[in-house]
C-alpha cells in the first residue's frame, strides 16, 4: 500500500470515528465542508458540545476512544480524550488507551511528500528513522518496571 493509499485510509477511518461521535449529538450535517476537512469539522463541533455536558451516556465511550486513537494528527486527540476523562474518569480512559497500545491499531501519523521534500520519491530520508517497534518494546518494559515499583512501594513493608 502506498503512502497516499495509507493516508486516504487513515482519513476515512478517522472520518468514520468522528462521525460516530457526532451522530448522537445530531452534528452529522457537514455536507458543505470539503471532504478533506470534514472529520476535523465534526471533531471540533463535537468537542464543544461534549465539553458543555456534565455527564455523557455510555454510548459515547467507545467512539470517543476510537476517535482519539485514530486521529491522524496526535495533537488533536485531546479533543476526544478530555470529554471522556470528565465523563468516565481517568482509570477507564487510561485502561482503554492501554488496550489500544497493547493490541495496536491501523492508525499512524501519515508522512506526506507534500509536507516535506524528504518524503518525496527523490527524497533522501532513511526509512530506519521511522521504525518504532523497539521504542514500543522499551515503553512496555518501562511501563512494567514502573508498575512493579509502584506495587512494591504501595505494599506494607514486611521487614
Amino acid at each position: 500500500m502506498s503512502e497516499g493509499d495509507r493516508h486516504e485510509a487513515s482519513t476515512r477511518t478517522f472520518l468514520a470515528c468522528a462521525a460516530e461521535v457526532a451522530r448522537p449529538l445530531d452534528l452529522e450535517a457537514a455536507a458543505d465542508v470539503p471532504e478533506d476537512r470534514r472529520a476535523r469539522h465534526l471533531a471540533g463541533a463535537a468537542r464543544r458540545t461534549l465539553l458543555e455536558r456534565a455527564t455523557l451516556p455510555e454510548k459515547f465511550f467507545d467512539p470517543l476512544m476510537a476517535a482519539a486513537v485514530y486521529d491522524p494528527d496526535p495533537s488533536f486527540c485531546r479533543w476526544f480524550v478530555e470529554p471522556a476523562l470528565y465523563a468516565f474518569g481517568r482509570r477507564r480512559v487510561m485502561t482503554a488507551l492501554l488496550g489500544y497500545l497493547r493490541t495496536g491499531t491501523a492508525a499512524h501519523l501519515p508522512l506526506r511528500a507534500d509536507r516535506s521534500p524528504a518524503y518525496a520519491p527523490s527524497g533522501s530520508r532513511d526509512p530506519a528513522l521511522d521504525g518504532v517497534d523497539d521504542v514500543v518494546d522499551q515503553w512496555r518494559k518501562s511501563s512494567s518496571t514502573q508498575q512493579r515499583d509502584h506495587r512494591a512501594s504501595a505494599s506494607p513493608d514486611q521487614a
